[in-house]
C-alpha cells in the first residue's frame, strides 16, 4: 500500500472509484467470520441431531417458550412459510409442541419439549466453546471495544432502515 494514500479523518484509507479491497469491507469481514462460525456450529451441533435451522429457534425459545409462530418467525428474522416448514421438522423431532391459542384460534404458541429442554445446557456450553475458539489470542479489552463497534455499526444500519 502507497504509504502516501490519502485517508479519513477517523484515519481510513481512501481509494479510488474502482478500488475496494475486500479487507477493508466491514461487511465482508462480517460475513467471512459469520461462516466461519456457522459451519463450525454446523459441524457440532449437527453431532447432537439438531441442524443451524433449527439451532436458531431453540435460542430464541430457550429465552422464551410459548411464543407465536410470528413471533418466533421476527426474532428469528425468517418468513413465516420458512418457519412453518422448520417448525414441522423439530416437531417431527421431538423438539417443539405447537398448541393454538385459547384467545384466538389464527395463533399458534410453540412449546419447547423436555427433550429440547435438556438439551439446552450442553448446547449452549457448545456455543460457548465455539466463541472462546474464535477469541483465542484476543484480550478482554479488544473484545469489548470489537463488541461496541459492532453494535454501534449495526444500530447505525438500522437506523437507517428505519
Amino acid at each position: 500500500m502507497d504509504s502516501m494514500a490519502k485517508t479519513t479523518p477517523q484515519g481510513r484509507r481512501l481509494y479510488n472509484a474502482g478500488d475496494y479491497p475486500a479487507v477493508e469491507s466491514a461487511g465482508y469481514l462480517v460475513r467471512d467470520a459469520h461462516r466461519a462460525f456457522q459451519k463450525l456450529l454446523e459441524k457440532r451441533i449437527a453431532a447432537h441431531g439438531i441442524t443451524r435451522g433449527q439451532w436458531y429457534f431453540l435460542r430464541i425459545l430457550w429465552i422464551e417458550d410459548g411464543l407465536s409462530q410470528r413471533e418466533l418467525s421476527a426474532r428469528v428474522g425468517m418468513m413465516e412459510p420458512t418457519t412453518v416448514i422448520a417448525l414441522r421438522s423439530m416437531e417431527k423431532a421431538g423438539l417443539i409442541r405447537r398448541s393454538r391459542s385459547t384467545e384466538d384460534k389464527r395463533v399458534t404458541h410453540v412449546w419447547l419439549t423436555a427433550k429440547a429442554k435438556r438439551m439446552r445446557a450442553p448446547m449452549l456450553l457448545l456455543a460457548r466453546d465455539i466463541n472462546e475458539l474464535a477469541a483465542q489470542g484476543v484480550s478482554r479489552e479488544e473484545f469489548d471495544a470489537f463488541r461496541r463497534t459492532i453494535t454501534r455499526m449495526t444500530e447505525n444500519l438500522d437506523r437507517v432502515m428505519r
